[in-house]
């Protein structure tokens, strides 16, 4: 396969599992909102960014009208969901013939539906916006799984796909740690309870972490957001499954040089090595600071394996934002 397609296809999938993942975090703190209306609970959506030189130049304020703009609508912010919708959407426009009509079609009116909602009042970037957008990336992935072949177009979207699922279970995580959480009084307390059962609402993990624990705990919810190897939005079953993705797309012809599939597989053994109370007694924004540094130096190996190498035999790469 050309780097150039991978790339794409790589991209394409990332970009679309980062804007349902943007609609997730958006949704916990405007739900959130409802109930406790400080600018505290958006700040910390703008921090998880690293761009919060940008949204003070161009906003000023983190208030629940800018955050959301800036993280749903704004056009020249790289990382909002329809930036991510329309870089996709060009992904996967220079690679139509790689993937199925279904897929392009699918992505191509979830792009049409986003700007178009662009152009209506911010009050529509409400809770039903939200849940419409990652119903209709929900969509765009059972499309796109159920018309693609098992080659290494599909293991490469799978790769972006869950690679950028980990960080943003990571992220939205430390948010929670920071300060969705109002008072640290609060810690223990029923309003403690309501904010991680929005945390595991928004990832749709509530249901299925009631199958296996009965109250909510920081523990346990490790165990389940961090530890899990079966539930699909859990970090350890997120990097397991792009590990496993990598090891089918091959790389260099000595596995020994393949960088980035180490790297895959070092981080998999310090997530299956860690527990809940390793987690805790070390600092839990340390491990999830560190785990966040971990995959952006996978994600820039997995550039350089597949990607930048190969490219310079064939043709030169898009830029794009990780």
């Amino acid at each position: 396969m050309l780097s150039r397609v991978a790339s794409s296809i790589y991209w394409m999938a990332r970009y679309v599992e980062r804007s349902e993942n943007l609609a997730r975090f958006v949704e916990v703190a405007y739900n959130v909102s409802l109930d406790h209306t400080t600018a505290e609970q958006w700040e910390p959506l703008v921090r998880a960014t690293g761009d919060e030189k940008y949204f003070l130049d161009k906003y000023a304020d983190y208030t629940s009208e800018n955050v959301r703009q800036f993280l749903t609508f704004d056009p020249e912010y790289a990382s909002s969901m329809l930036s991510c919708l329309t870089a996709a959407r060009e992904n996967a426009r220079t690679v139509r013939e790689a993937i199925s009509s279904e897929s392009w079609e699918t992505l191509n009116d979830f792009y049409l539906f986003l700007q178009q909602a662009s152009k209506r009042d911010l009050s529509y970037a409400n809770s039903d916006l939200y849940m419409e957008i990652k119903r209709r990336c929900h969509l765009f992935s059972g499309v796109f799984d159920s018309t693609m072949s098992r080659d290494k177009g599909w293991y490469f979207a799978n790769i972006g796909r869950f690679l950028e699922r980990a960080d943003k279970t990571s992220r939205i995580l430390d948010v929670k740690y920071f300060t969705l959480l109002p008072n640290v009084s609060d810690i223990g307390t029923t309003v403690d309870d309501l904010l991680w059962s929005s945390v595991l609402r928004s990832v749709s993990g509530f249901e299925m972490f009631r199958k296996s624990y009965h109250t909510l705990t920081i523990e346990r919810i490790l165990d389940f957001l961090v530890l899990d190897t079966r539930f699909p939005r859990a970090i350890t079953y997120c990097v397991q499954t792009a590990a496993g993705s990598l090891s089918k797309v091959g790389g260099p012809a000595d596995s020994a040089d393949n960088v980035a599939l180490q790297l895959a597989e070092t981080l998999l053994q310090k997530l299956s090595s860690a527990t809940n109370h390793s987690i805790i007694d070390g600092g839990f924004h340390e491990f999830i600071d560190s785990l966040q540094t971990d995959l952006n130096v996978l994600g820039a190996a997995i550039g350089e394996t597949y990607f930048a190498k190969r490219a310079q035999k064939t043709s030169p790469l898009q830029t794009q934002s990780s």
